[in-house]
């Protein structure tokens, strides 16, 4: 990267050295030329107009333009194309040069590192051509020593780019080194780690966060994995059990056609629950697969909880929540929560049926109380309560009470809620002694 930043700078640098140069000395070229027409409009005054202007302005003429350019040649050629007023022995322009000028009346060229200018001068003594070649010896020397001092810069500046450009990028790549190394260190057995965020906000820092949000997302797909792989693993060994064991004692030696009939009705009662066991376990994985994918909306609660009231008011039974509510603010925004209101209305309404159902029905009361900072839900009902060794295993999956009224249903139910109340930062909890009802508390979190 360094050495693609270095040569790309030094591609730049080098054009606009060439283009000062180039600029720099066409400028001087052009500079020369219009010193080499000065010298044949001198030429053409000093010899062809000297009978017709004064003797002082003649002396002030060659004061003027005395000064001969480094290795001038100034011919005047007639309309014979032949040298006059100053020697030309050897031609020193070809009659071609001298046409050129002829046709075109004034013309400009390079011949080597000299440089030539003519014009066609009208005089009273005839039409001619005057030439003058010089070599611009001094700007010469200069554009060289210039492009010497060019060269020198370019290379000094390249080896400073080239060292710069690998200290630069070795500065900016760093963070980028850290997150290599940092999701070096992530495997299948660490999902839960995450690469540290820098204090910049910069590319790199929004490259970490979105990979953190890529690993949370895996790492709720590994746990969906292994905790349906558990549950099912769990929940399904025990019908199987007990289908080969009556097997077993069925087969195990001749029986009369009623023990065979009750091991059938065994197993088939066995395949019902385990087929109950197994939409169980595929809705806790879609429950846990839309948890993880839920989308967080301002929901106020107390909305949620007169329709629930309602709701559960037009069943068949006209179940009766009865509501109370403690320091009602006056303000809308302090009733918020941030939560998806289909999922919290699941987690609530599976609390309100929980204490429907272990209470027969009875009057379920429900207290609303807001604080500063938190909303609180408390949920009473008049059943058989739960002991303190259920308290600790009632939100599990697929949990049941070993009383026969709580053994209804699949034990999904207050798991799902806890899912729930918890994915949106609340808390759920339950304070129950046995035979005297139970209460569960919630708390959300205000937005």
């Amino acid at each position: 990267m360094s050495l693609s930043f270095t040569v790309t700078f030094a591609v730049i640098l080098l054009f606009i050295l060439s283009s000062v140069y180039f600029i720099f000395l066409k400028f001087v070229e052009a500079d020369f030329f219009e010193r080499l027409t000065d010298r044949t409009m001198v030429t053409a005054k000093l010899y062809l107009e000297a009978d017709e202007i004064t003797t002082s302005s003649l002396i002030k003429a060659r004061g003027t333009y005395l000064k001969k350019l480094d290795s001038e040649v100034i011919r005047i050629y007639n309309s014979n194309n032949k040298a006059e007023f100053i020697g030309d022995d050897q031609q020193y322009w070809s009659a071609n040069i001298i046409e050129q000028v002829r046709k075109h009346g004034k013309l400009r060229y390079k011949d080597g590192k000299r440089q030539v200018v003519g014009i066609f001068y009208k005089d009273n003594q005839g039409d001619f051509v005057i030439l003058a070649s010089a070599a611009d010896e001094t700007n010469n020397y200069r554009m060289n020593r210039l492009l010497k001092i060019m060269a020198f810069i370019f290379i000094v500046i390249l080896l400073g780019l080239l060292l710069f450009g690998r200290w630069i990028v070795k500065l900016i790549l760093s963070p980028l080194d850290h997150f290599i190394a940092d999701v070096q260190q992530i495997k299948s057995n660490n999902l839960h780690l995450r690469i540290k965020k820098g204090k910049n906000k910069d590319e790199i820092n929004l490259l970490t966060r979105n990979f953190n949000n890529l690993m949370e997302h895996l790492e709720n797909a590994f746990v969906l994995q292994k905790t349906f792989v558990a549950n099912a693993s769990h929940e399904l060994r025990v019908p199987i059990t007990r289908i080969a064991i009556a097997a077993e004692l069925a087969l195990s030696k001749e029986r009369e056609i009623f023990v065979y009939k009750e091991a059938l009705a065994s197993v088939l009662h066995e395949v019902e629950k385990m087929d109950q066991i197994i939409a169980g376990l595929l809705d806790l994985a879609q429950a846990d697969l839309e948890f993880s994918s839920s989308q967080a909306v301002p929901l106020r609660i107390d909305e949620l909880i007169w329709t629930l009231q309602d709701e559960w008011k037009c069943k068949p039974e006209k179940l009766e929540l009865l509501v109370t509510i403690k320091k009602l603010p006056e303000e809308e925004k302090e009733l918020l929560i941030k939560a998806n209101p289909t999922q919290v209305h699941i987690a609530l309404n599976n609390i309100i049926s929980n204490a429907f159902k272990f209470s027969n029905n009875k009057p379920v009361n429900c207290e609303f109380e807001v604080s500063e900072s938190e909303i609180r839900l408390l949920f009473k009902d008049k059943g058989v309560g739960i002991s303190k060794i259920e308290q600790e295993e009632i939100f599990k999956p697929f949990y049941t009470s070993s009383t026969e009224i709580h053994r209804k249903g699949m034990g999904m139910g207050l798991y799902m809620a806890y899912k729930i109340i918890t994915l949106f930062k609340g808390t759920l909890n339950v304070v129950s002694e046995k035979g005297e009802g139970s209460t569960f508390i919630v708390v959300f979190p205000k937005f």
